[in-house]
């Protein structure tokens, strides 16, 4: 059966992401440098992020309520107020950054477009912060559809794919996490293209289908139509 839909994730997939969060924590640890050592502080920021996401999503403003806590529990609730304004702003610093597109973006999701494919935007994330990143993008008017979800899952490909399309079986989804973008979608029965990117949150990680039918791995954006094209 022809793919006639493809569904594309936005973060680390079509643009520039968690090299700002790993960024941030530098900066976060240098912040906490006097309570305690950068591994266990990593450890605790990532547990916190892990209990959270549940409360608060995924996204810039989770992550900062989760490096809050972070710096009140490693002070045993003595962090200054100072080192709290100073999170308050390198998150309102990352919720301002310039949108910087990975190479062959622009020019695959337009050519996917083109050629007469319905293209949507699938990705989870606070809702003004992935909306103005993709208007920032200039991706825009490429898209069929934006559906900014909770959490990435079979049950949430189907419904996709099902109002957006011709259903998963003649779907692609296209992303760099193996745990939220392939796993659940070749779930749902759609492809997965596995687009690696060079960070990755631990909180995304998962082993690949290796073997799978349905499954495959491009070293970039750039190859996607001919793999397209080659399926049907």
């Amino acid at each position: 059966m022809n793919i006639t839909t493809i569904g594309f994730d936005a973060d680390d997939t079509l643009w520039h992401n968690e090299r700002f969060y790993v960024l941030t924590q530098e900066r976060f640890a240098d912040l906490l440098a006097d309570y305690t050592d950068r591994a266990s502080l990593d450890a605790r920021l990532q547990a916190a992020e892990r209990r959270n996401i549940g409360h608060y999503g995924y996204g810039i403003k989770g992550f900062v309520l989760s490096m809050i806590e972070t710096a009140v529990d490693v002070t045993d609730a003595r962090v200054p107020a100072a080192v709290i304004r100073r999170i308050l702003e390198i998150g309102q610093e990352m919720l301002r950054h310039p949108i910087e597109l990975l190479p062959d973006a622009h020019k695959t999701v337009a050519a996917m477009a083109a050629s007469r494919h319905r293209l949507v935007l699938i990705t989870k994330g606070d809702l003004l912060d992935q909306e103005r990143k993709l208007a920032e993008s200039g991706l825009w008017e490429y898209f069929d559809a934006v559906e900014i979800v909770s959490e990435k899952s079979a049950a949430v490909y189907r419904r996709i794919f099902n109002r957006h399309g011709d259903g998963p079986e003649r779907a692609m989804m296209v992303g760099n996490s193996m745990k939220s973008d392939v796993l659940p979608a070749i779930e749902a029965g759609a492809w997965a293209v596995h687009v690696p990117f060079e960070l990755v949150w631990a909180l995304e990680s998962a082993p690949a289908p290796t073997g799978h039918e349905r499954y495959r791995v491009l070293d970039g954006l750039g190859g996607l139509k001919a793999l397209v094209d080659w399926i049907g």
